[in-house]
């Protein structure tokens, strides 16, 4: 296994004493970048987030055109404890801040047919168990009651990963030598040495079933036959609870999280991009970046177990305003929430990289991709708000991505938001978003308006078109196009900076998951801390309101497993949790309305200003 631990395994992680009220700098508007901010400020951080493009939201965009809105990004409501979760840590709930609609199909598939002209069939997956047993009992006898197995073990599973994984900063050994997890080390092993295709081919024989289980690789930038078997936890999720959506689109949950954050006092500077992390050198630590007027020496560190010693301390972050000018935003605490590779290789010098260049290119990344929008006219009541085209040989589908081919035909992603949110499309028309992963490639090029993009993307745009009207029997769905737009893998990269222009970011493999995905603080610069799809946990955007509260973890010095105890106050929609404990990174700091937020209309992915 080449994958590299991140972890310090240092019994103890606590940051260097500060002032009762922190500053905080974060980098990044995206959703990791937005919870964090959110959450430092409800611990008394005084906190300032910078955004880079006019808008926030992050991959998480919206384009609104002719009439039809898009959600760019994210569009798949799973976890809902997660974000409940997160928003009882802010002080109300997820019913109060979104209006949750349960799909119904939850999503449906077509397969390929055997002469590729049309699938052989389409199921719906309910949102019910006892609905997709039955399902699975009529593609194969017997996988009915397979099903149920499978599925009890994907619910232990996800118990176990919230217990004891993604909650987790991986900072010290000891909650790892807990009774509860030694005992299940049995268990464990085998999940995460055994690929997700091999554990669901050996309980299904059935080529659909395996391809409905095995999709949820694709959630995490993977493939089955590269994902550890410990993810077919995620099967507990779609099968058994459904898939949510909020009214208004994700753009709906960036805008109560932006809102929420101002609330707490953070303030806003979009079109503002960082350009350096700003550092003091550490007394008796050789380091390249110079000391800045006027700066404390932080007191000496030793080295963690493994070895590594900090060798300076974060004091700011520089940053480009819209007009050109710079100005220096002296921090505390910096929170790079921006794309790792770019925070790690464009902001820090080399002797301040955790990350450097050569440790990327021991990495691969999840799938790039071409997204394509279109508004239609009349109704398309053959695809439901999810469908999913499964080619026939995806083995070949996922080979042909990760060897940098543009495969032909593509495994296809449709979201059609018109069918549950009618506000997304004017009356009588239908908004389309449709997902074709390909190679994480830029040189594909940017997407554009009306077939404006590079030919590579509209080439492939126009091979996705003609196969869903083939697939799903919509044999004039072409000519009732009235507009269409692309984003192509160049505009991820640029817009992004997404590390190689991919959609996701790292895949995870067992050599990229949990311990050995990168760490969610520097081990060269003290007080600079990550939060994002990039580090810990992972993909997806219940992943990354996770990634923000390990930060707050790491800051209280809380290295155990537990997600952190919600307030009493929070709204009684669900049992509330364990009591909180004291010890908060901040004092209170009001909001300052006069410092508030610049512009935070979103403006997508693949617009230029």
């Amino acid at each position: 296994m080449s994958g590299e631990a991140h972890g310090d395994w240092t019994d103890e992680v606590r940051d260097t004493a500060r002032p009762s009220r922190r500053t905080v700098v974060v980098i990044g508007g995206g959703i990791a970048g937005l919870a964090s901010a959110a959450l430092l400020a409800r611990e008394g951080c005084s906190v300032d987030l910078v955004e880079a493009r006019g808008e926030l939201g992050g991959r998480a965009g919206v384009i609104e055109q002719e009439g039809f809105r898009f959600d760019t990004g994210p569009s798949w409501y799973l976890m809902p404890e997660v974000f409940d979760h997160f928003f009882r840590l802010l002080g109300t709930s997820a019913e109060a801040e979104l209006s949750l609609q349960r799909l119904d199909p939850a999503y449906r598939v077509f397969f390929e047919g055997e002469s590729g002209a049309r699938p052989a069939d389409a199921v719906d997956i309910r949102a019910d168990r006892a609905a997709n047993v039955a399902l699975f009992e009529e593609l194969e006898p017997g996988a009915g009651r397979a099903l149920e197995r499978y599925l009890e073990s994907a619910a232990h599973t996800f118990d176990m990963a919230i217990e004891h994984f993604l909650y987790t900063s991986f900072s010290s050994l000891r909650p790892f030598l807990s009774r509860p997890l030694l005992g299940r080390i049995h268990r464990l092993g085998p999940l995460l040495l055994q690929s997700l295709e091999r554990f669901v081919s050996r309980r299904f024989a059935d080529r659909r079933i395996r391809q409905i289980l095995g999709y949820p690789a694709v959630f995490l930038g993977s493939s089955p036959d590269r994902t550890p078997s410990m993810y077919h936890l995620m099967s507990a999720l779609d099968l058994t609870g459904g898939v949510l959506y909020p009214q208004g689109g994700f753009g709906a949950l960036i805008d109560a999280i932006v809102r929420l954050a101002r609330e707490s006092g953070v303030r806003f500077h979009t079109d503002t991009a960082a350009t350096a992390v700003l550092t003091d050198p550490l007394e008796g630590a050789a380091a390249s970046a110079d000391r800045e007027p006027g700066a404390r020496r932080a007191p000496r560190r030793g080295r963690d177990r493994m070895g590594r010693r900090p060798q300076a301390r974060a004091t700011g972050v520089r940053v480009r305003r819209a007009d050109g000018t710079e100005d220096d935003m002296p921090a505390d605490v910096v929170v790079a929430a921006a794309d790792l590779h770019h925070v790690e290789t464009c902001l820090l010098p080399p002797a301040l990289q955790t990350y450097p260049e050569s440790w990327w290119a021991r990495r691969t990344s999840g799938p790039g991709g071409v997204l394509v929008m279109l508004g239609v006219r009349g109704g398309l009541p053959q695809l439901a708000h999810h469908s999913l085209l499964f080619t026939r040989d995806w083995s070949a589908n996922f080979s042909a991505i990760r060897s940098g081919t543009v495969p032909d035909p593509a495994s296809v992603y449709v979201c059609r938001t018109s069918a549950t949110d009618p506000g997304a499309a004017p009356e009588g028309m239908e908004n389309l978003f449709v997902l074709i992963p390909m190679p994480a490639d830029p040189a594909l090029g940017r997407g554009g308006v009306g077939g404006t993009g590079a030919p590579a993307v509209e080439a492939i745009a126009d091979r996705a078109i003609e196969q869903i009207a083939r697939w799903a029997e919509i044999p004039d769905l072409a000519e009732r196009i009235v507009t269409r737009r692309t984003v192509g893998p160049t505009d991820f990269a640029e817009d992004l900076r997404s590390w190689r222009g991919g959609i996701l970011g790292p895949e995870h493999t067992l050599s990229q998951s949990a311990v050995f995905r990168a760490g969610n603080t520097s081990k060269r610069v003290e007080g600079l801390h990550y939060a994002g799809s990039s580090t810990i946990p992972g993909i997806g955007l219940p992943m990354c309101l996770i990634s923000a509260e390990i930060l707050v973890k790491r800051l209280r010095g809380d290295t155990g497993m537990s997600p952190l105890p919600e307030p009493q106050s929070s709204p009684p929609s669900e049992p509330q949790s364990s009591p909180p404990r004291s010890g908060r990174v901040g004092s209170p700091v009001p909001p300052d309305d006069d410092d508030a937020a610049t512009d935070d209309v979103r403006t997508p992915v693949g617009e230029r200003r």
